[in-house]
């Protein structure tokens, strides 16, 4: 795909790639970040998307407001969900939250039939399911946004404006979109930074449906590596692969099985996870056991607390289930699976894997996990321009027939058909793509870690580096255990790599700050994208938690770079001169 990628310090607020459904946002410089986490009016004004969980999309923002203006009360604000049961997820959610907050909780659903408003539009109609709720809980509704990811998708939201007849819709022309966020339509971007073209069909798949069956057959053949009669009845089949909107829905779903499938418990979270993560288990039925640095020493700390939980109730499963990541995001960081998985089966509980940065090329947690969960929007799509999540049932556990006839009898298909499609025809050079970006990053986190103080360069010599995070020098035993085999039990050196992604800390928020400032990629939240994406990690995802995710070692200044398919001495050039940059800070 050839669509422009805004990098360098003038690009503030442009969409990564330059396309309409892009689902990130150039944010390139260290004062931007800080200016848009707290709301500084003209970092705010000069954003014309942004990551969609976090981020009201235009589209949506438009639908909302003719439904504020049909339907809103004075005081009121509302949300948009596809279906009448995202909706009431939204309404029990904000109001439990709002409740503990000391904020008004009266949540209203209102139904948006939405039919065609003149004799010009299309003859079809659409729905949406409008949450009101009071201006003063428009935060905690934003949470809901953020961390279930059930909102209505920006493509849903136009195809909802187009039955309304609203102009322009639904082909909305992107030199129009930047024209209407105040930037140039004519506007070019040079760069020596370009993803490598792969030999992928542009044609996209006629129907919705065809394109969630092909994405759900190459999911499950990610699994296979092993097609002989006797591997046959525990293979992953497309019957065990369930499609979701995003990622953090796919999570949120999960959560929701297990709630409704097993004796209720508390969850354990292993390992400092992505941020939202956390905050789905804490806030969601009866609460989060978390253990952040998912040392070995907290396994035994775990194992005896579930011991004493069941001497006091035996009855009953000590815990409901445990998450974790493979590698953790942004530590990248693994941990002792095989002895968590000997405790599940010891005390009888479930595990949720997500293995969205290891993705389906290099890892294979399938002995370990009863349910893997993966953010189809980062690698497996890698384009970034469609959101898209996935839950496997893995037939190899016990409870597998339990959790699969739960969640088909149960299962709400979200998943709007033209995001499907643009998903499936993403993700057709997923596996060629991720050789390369694992070949690109090992090499690029080579050349980091010989000049930091990890890996033997002092703070006398040059040395801002203080560690190179990246799964071949972090916990690398625990990273190989889950590492991608051949059938033999040999690696698989074809994919089985170390993956994209790497976090850099610094010696000082100065060289934190030259780093990100000078390294020309795109910059902005997201990851797994084609070209080069970097984040000041730790603030976008816990600026208001800073004290708190230093204790895990996720530090303030910690930077955090997704490897793209670019030429990977082009790539080295642009990180020396960032390094170079920290270096004279």
């Amino acid at each position: 795909m050839s669509d422009p990628i805004p990098i360098g310090n003038d690009t503030l607020g442009w969409p990564l790639p330059v396309v309409l459904h892009a689902i990130t946002v150039s944010i390139p410089t260290w004062s931007n970040n800080v200016g848009y986490l707290t709301h500084q009016t003209p970092i705010v004004d000069a954003m014309s998307t942004g990551y969609p969980r976090f981020f009201i999309h235009r589209s949506i923002q438009k639908l909302a407001d003719i439904s504020q203006e049909r339907f809103g009360l004075s005081g009121e604000l509302c949300l948009l969900c596809p279906t009448q049961r995202t909706a009431d997820y939204g309404k029990e959610f904000i109001h439990n939250q709002a409740l503990l907050a000391g904020k008004p909780s009266d949540v209203r659903i209102v139904h948006y039939a939405i039919h065609p408003m003149a004799d010009s539009a299309p003859p079809h109609s659409a729905e949406v399911f409008a949450l009101f709720f009071h201006a003063d809980t428009y935060k905690i509704a934003r949470e809901f946004w953020q961390n279930c990811g059930l909102g209505v998708s920006s493509r849903y939201a136009e195809h909802c404006l187009s039955v309304l007849g609203i102009p322009g819709f639904p082909r909305v022309q992107i030199s129009e979109f930047l024209r209407a966020c105040g930037k140039s339509a004519s506007r070019t971007f040079e760069t020596d930074l370009i993803p490598k073209p792969l030999d992928a069909s542009e044609l996209l798949l006629t129907t919705g449906a065809d394109a969630k069956a092909a994405l759900r057959q190459r999911i499950a053949s990610f699994f296979v590596h092993d097609e002989s009669p006797a591997s046959a009845r525990t293979n992953v089949s497309e019957d065990d692969v369930f499609l979701f909107p995003c990622g953090m829905s796919a999570l949120w779903n999960a959560h929701q099985l297990l709630l409704a499938s097993r004796p209720p418990g508390k969850s354990v979270v292993f390992g400092f996870p992505y941020t939202d993560t956390l905050k789905i288990i804490e806030k969601s039925g009866p609460g989060a056991i978390f253990y952040g640095h998912g040392r070995d020493c907290d396994i035994d700390d775990l194992d005896e607390l579930l011991a004493r939980n069941v001497a006091e109730n035996p009855s009953t499963p000590p815990i409901l289930a445990l998450y974790t990541e493979c590698p953790s995001n942004p530590r990248l960081c693994s941990v002792n699976i095989p002895r968590l998985r000997a405790l599940a089966d010891k005390y009888d509980f479930l595990i949720v894997i997500d293995e969205t940065v290891g993705t389906f090329a290099n890892v294979d947690v399938l002995p370990y996990a009863d349910i893997i969960m993966t953010s189809l929007s980062k690698y497996v799509g890698g384009h970034a321009t469609a959101l898209g999540g996935s839950l496997v049932i893995n037939p190899r556990m016990r409870h597998h027939a339990l959790l699969k006839e739960h969640l088909t009898s149960t299962f709400e298909d979200t998943y709007f058909f033209p995001d499907a499609i643009v998903m499936e025809r993403n993700s057709r050079d997923f596996l060629e793509r991720m050789r390369i970006i694992n070949a690109n990053t090992e090499y690029i986190c080579d050349f980091l870690r010989m000049h930091s103080t990890e890996g033997g360069t002092s703070e006398s010599e040059g040395a801002v580096i203080k560690r190179v995070w990246y799964p071949k020098y972090m916990t690398p035993e625990n990273y190989q255990i889950c590492r991608r085999r051949l059938p033999t039990g040999e690696l698989d050196y074809e994919n089985g790599g170390y993956g994209g992604l790497f976090s850099l800390t610094f010696t000082s928020m100065k060289a934190s700050c030259a780093f990100y400032d000078a390294l020309e990629v795109a910059k902005g939240p997201s990851l797994g994208t084609t070209f080069t994406l970097t984040c000041p990690y730790t603030l976008l995802g816990h600026y208001w938690e800073l004290e708190w995710a230093a204790e895990y070692g996720v530090e303030e200044g910690l930077v955090r770079v997704s490897i793209g398919t670019e030429d990977r001495e082009v790539l080295l050039r642009a990180v020396d001169n960032a390094l170079r940059a920290a270096k004279t800070a």
